[in-house]
């Protein structure tokens, strides 16, 4: 096993769901397995508890969001020379925002999706298109690191068509803001936007101890356990979704965890041997597979009490995330919440990768994230999107954001186990 290490100062504990797969963890099933339309209901209330809208006028938006995916990678496909991102807005109205470099102006579109009609707005407002952006990324990082005291994490923001470069307290203090903004620019040869974070990124798991606070603060709850080979300590996780191999059936999370994990029943019944198959975590991946004695299930808890579970039906592939995009997660420390997407394409802070991490990651806003959300689900509705690896902290201790690693990285040979589609009754004459 291996573990990610960042500064004592800025430690968070992994988070591990897991739902029945096992005999003995099927004793406990959840209260309620979730309707497709039950799963977007939920996620609706926390979108209207954001943006201050109608629960009906959130459904809408978030069958929208969904309904949409295919349109906005066929219209990346079409102005790929042009494009620098496309965004979901939902601040004074819903619609999506298509960034394009200089050229010749490109009248709105209306899209039909989710009961309502999207806008979608063509904007020429940036000199660098995502590919450029990505390109200067990958190229100039080594040397963006170099030029601070602390690696800082990198990204891509579809709303501006800018390279953010997010620095720690201690690099703005000494060079300013402005001074740096300027400095990558010139570097990089695009736009580039500096955010001043009070703590760099870091692992949400591998670093903390679990106490007996800790497991006070979680009573009951769904939890995994092992001890570390590497320091004798003992850590907590959560799972996020179950996989097989077709041959073997498991669950992933972080890898960054301990490798033999128990699984802590939530009724109070003994705790299920959760052997490790593989990690993989270097560059693009931070994930394990522990797999079970019987049988997964294609469910995961989508609710702080664990109450109610949700199934598997699909996933979406990482390039067709937006920012903007409402994604949610439900970790074992923070329970469950909703945000929008920030930055695509981002390269954590630090050497959370085994070494400087790849710009494969996804960073959603805050401010539910804390220690013991490692390897927890990240979803939207029924769909799932990937697993939680780190996030940063403000220095009032609130999440400012956390990222997450796509189901695209899942290990060679496993995949999501998925809930079969149910098909409706027809009424009997």
């Amino acid at each position: 096993m291996f573990l990610f290490r960042s500064s004592p100062a800025i430690r968070l504990a992994a988070s591990l769901l897991f739902v029945g797969s096992t005999s003995a963890v099927a004793q406990t099933p959840p209260a309620h397995l979730q309707t497709a339309d039950e799963a977007v209901a939920q996620d609706a209330a926390a979108y209207a508890g954001r943006y201050a809208v109608p629960l009906d006028d959130a459904v809408r938006r978030l069958r929208a969001e969904a309904a949409t995916v295919a349109a906005t990678d066929a219209i990346a496909a079409e102005f790929g020379d042009r494009l620098a991102g496309i965004a979901i807005e939902h601040v004074p109205a819903f619609r999506i925002v298509v960034l394009l470099t200089a050229g010749d102006p490109v009248p709105g579109r209306i899209l039909p999706a989710g009961g309502m009609t999207v806008p979608v707005d063509f904007r020429v407002a940036t000199s660098a298109t995502r590919a450029q952006l990505l390109a200067a990324l990958t190229q100039h990082q080594p040397a963006i690191r170099a030029a601070l005291r602390r690696p800082p994490g990198i990204g891509i923001d579809q709303r501006t068509g800018e390279l953010v470069v997010m620095v720690a307290g201690v690099d703005a203090d000494r060079d300013g803001v402005a001074t740096l903004q300027a400095r990558f620019a010139a570097m990089t040869g695009v736009p580039v936007r500096v955010r001043a974070v009070d703590r760099p990124d870091f692992d949400m798991a591998g670093d903390m101890q679990e106490t007996a606070a800790d497991m006070v603060a979680v009573e009951g709850g769904a939890r995994v356990v092992g001890t570390s080979p590497v320091d004798g300590r003992r850590y907590a996780c959560t799972t996020g979704f179950s996989v097989t191999d077709g041959v073997r059936q498991g669950v992933v999370t972080a890898a960054h965890c301990p490798d033999t994990l128990s699984y802590i029943d939530p009724a109070g019944g003994a705790a299920v041997a959760l052997p490790m198959v593989g990690q993989w975590g270097w560059g693009h991946q931070d994930v394990q597979v522990n797999v079970t004695a019987g049988a997964a299930s294609p469910y995961f808890y989508a609710d702080t009490p664990k109450r109610l579970a949700r199934p598997v039906t699909g996933q979406r592939r990482r390039t067709s995330a937006r920012a903007g995009d409402t994604v949610c997660h439900r970790g074992e420390r923070t329970g469950y919440s909703c945000s929008p997407i920030e930055l695509t394409d981002f390269a954590p802070a630090g050497d959370l990768c085994g070494g400087a991490c790849l710009p494969t990651w996804i960073t959603a806003a805050g401010p539910t994230c804390k220690s013991g959300d490692s390897g927890a689900p990240v979803f939207a509705g029924t769909t799932a999107l990937g697993v939680l690896k780190g996030g940063s902290y403000r220095s009032d201790g609130s999440c400012a954001f956390y990222f997450y690693m796509s189901t695209d990285y899942l290990p060679d040979g496993w995949s999501l186990i998925r809930a079969p589609v149910i098909q409706p009754v027809p009424p009997r004459p």
